[in-house]
């Protein structure tokens, strides 16, 4: 089948009019792209979905699996050889919309104290995803999601405000204590986390489940109430917010229902934050997509310009990106969360996209949109005119139309005036001298098709009469 991506219109191009691509580092993708590929190459048999790529990157992924590239000119001339470029955006629209996320470094203990008081809660047991078990790693980050009163009845799990309340509280749920709920919120937002310990380690969590409300953005509440501009708005000036307002900061968290609970992953320092596609993360390569229409390892080209440098600047971005993770607030064709690594500088950074950009999607030869179509089978006749030569349809002539009911006279309005032309003869004898008077032709009528007949009712067979059986109880004989 030809390629498809729902609610999308995409535009076929050639390598030389895809802007900025000449100036990439296309060897620092390529190794992203590789990383993608170890699962993509291990994958057996028709993949479970039917997205627009489907298990077309195999091929791409079985070549790269042999070619450890060591430069950007043989980098490009892999992309270039085994993809085509596909200029791709919502429909309608004609670009796309970034954003970015990091992994947010927080100081936290293992116990409760008076500074570090906000648990961090694991997945807990009486949570239940349709088609899920208890055991299965990374529940989905939409739908439906329960809870079990007693032994069959499921209602849906507590939101934000019935868990800050303690809802699930002393159940042993408790991962580490952070020092503020804004600290946990950012957690949650960004899907990971360091934790710096008191004794100098470090926990790295990562997002297990959630709680089945839709996720709602702190700010673009804020917006709404007018309380921060919206060429204002970052990650920054929420915190900022909410740390100056303790009281509006626990009414605003809780406009988001979404709750996330976290898993904690074995993962030193120096390893990037593992995504959905459960490779580990890079900087400045990975970005998070719609894993509803694109599939994970597909390569994308995001062009445009943003503020890196600082709020103000317009940095020229032309970057090879590849898809590797998703998010919850990642919906359409061409939505992109930008991954930049952990850290401050990189929360700086990447609080400050929200810009629309132009997305190229990399297509594997395979799967080529322009030389499948040329292939694509002529659509059979329409039925509608084989129907009309079984039953044809008589119009009227064009030159000839149709007399008006009124302009023409009916028989019984023709017998009468004859009987009175009559009686008028009789009345007055000179009258039979006069010329009768032209009448006027009376058009024939257009045949018409004859309707064709019904079946025949099914002639009503009297059915035999059903026999009455008494039934009897043998007694035992005593």
């Amino acid at each position: 089948m030809p390629l498809q991506v729902s609610g999308s219109q995409y535009e076929p191009l050639a390598w030389p009019n895809v802007a900025g691509w000449r100036d990439d580092d296309h060897l620092a993708a390529y190794k992203a792209f590789r990383t993608s590929c170890k699962p993509i190459a291990a994958q057996q048999g028709a993949p479970a979905d039917s997205k627009a790529l489907g298990s077309s990157l195999r091929d791409p992924c079985r070549i790269a699996k042999g070619l450890a590239l060591s430069d950007g000119v043989r980098a490009k001339d892999f992309f270039e050889q085994n993809f085509v470029p596909l200029r791709i955006s919502r429909l309608g629209e004609d670009a796309g919309f970034v954003t970015g996320y990091y992994e947010p470094v927080l100081d936290g203990s293992r116990t409760q104290t008076d500074v570090y008081n906000v648990p961090v809660y694991r997945r807990p047991s009486n949570l239940f995803v349709r088609g899920k078990t208890q055991n299965s790693v990374g529940l989905p980050n939409g739908g439906a999601v329960y809870r079990k009163i007693g032994r069959r009845k499921l209602v849906p799990y507590y939101d934000r405000g019935q868990i800050e309340d303690g809802a699930i509280a002393g159940r042993g749920l408790e991962i580490c204590w952070l020092k503020s709920q804004t600290d946990l919120l950012f957690a949650q937002i960004q899907g990971s986390a360091r934790i710096k310990l008191e004794d100098g380690t470090t926990l790295r969590i990562n997002y297990d489940a959630h709680n089945g409300y839709p996720y709602t953005p702190v700010g673009r509440v804020l917006i709404d109430r007018g309380i921060i501009p919206k060429d204002q708005m970052s990650m920054q000036k929420i915190r900022e917010w909410m740390e100056q307002n303790p009281d509006g900061a626990k009414d605003l968290r809780r406009q988001n229902r979404s709750y996330v609970f976290f898993r904690e992953v074995p993962l030193s320092d120096k390893d990037e934050a593992v995504g959905a596609q459960g490779v580990p993360l890079t900087p400045g390569r990975s970005m998070a997509v719609d894993k509803a229409l694109h599939v994970y390892g597909t390569p994308f080209f995001i062009a445009g310009e943003l503020p890196i440098e600082s709020e103000q600047s317009k940095t020229p971005f032309h970057r090879l990106m590849i898809a590797q993770d998703t998010g919850s607030a990642i919906v359409g064709p061409a939505r992109a969360d930008l991954y930049f690594g952990a850290g401050a500088e990189a929360g700086k950074v990447s609080g400050r996209l929200r810009h629309n950009m132009q997305f190229v999607m990399l297509v594997p030869r395979g799967l080529d949109p322009v030389a499948r179509g040329h292939k694509l089978p002529v659509p059979d006749e329409r039925p509608s005119a084989k129907i009309a030569k079984l039953f044809p349809q008589t119009e009227p002539p064009k030159d000839k139309p149709a007399a008006k009911a009124a302009d023409v006279p009916t028989a019984g309005i023709a017998k009468s005036a004859a009987k009175d032309s009559g009686n008028s003869a009789a009345r007055n004898p000179a009258a039979k001298d006069v010329a009768p008077a032209a009448t006027t032709p009376v058009a024939q009528a257009a045949p018409v098709a004859e309707p064709v007949p019904l079946p025949v009712a099914r002639p009503d067979i009297p059915q035999p009469e059903k026999r009455r059986f008494r039934r009897y109880r043998h007694h035992r004989e005593q």
